[in-house]
């Protein structure tokens, strides 16, 4: 059973920042493209950022600019900076690993940008 493990949401003013930690199985680590995702009442799912196994990175139009995604090779972590937070980040947010036709989710953690 492969679990990627969130951390770090939580409530934060608009114009606040958050860093979302995903814990990540070494063996999946080191193949699967790490991703992050979002879901908010009633929407899609919707990807949030990408980074490759090389620290090539892809940003939903939405958050290029505001949010950075990265690796920690020592840490088996990945994470997602998140700056410069709109009431429209509020969501549950997941972290994703994928390699081929293998796919795998983290729970959630949930990110509330509100006054």
């Amino acid at each position: 059973q492969v679990q990627l493990v969130e951390s770090g949401g939580g409530l934060v003013q608009p114009g606040g920042s958050l860093r979302l930690s995903c814990a990540v199985p070494r063996s999946i680590f080191s193949i699967y493209t790490m991703g992050w995702y979002r879901q908010a009442p009633g929407k899609e799912r919707e990807l949030v950022a990408t980074i490759t196994v090389d620290g090539r990175t892809n940003y939903a139009d939405s958050v290029k600019g505001r949010f950075t995604v990265s690796r920690d090779s020592a840490k088996i972590t990945v994470h997602l900076q998140m700056n410069s937070l709109k009431p429209e980040d509020t969501a549950v947010y997941y972290c994703n690993a994928q390699f081929v036709d293998y796919q795998y989710w983290g729970q959630g953690t949930q990110v509330t940008v509100s006054s």
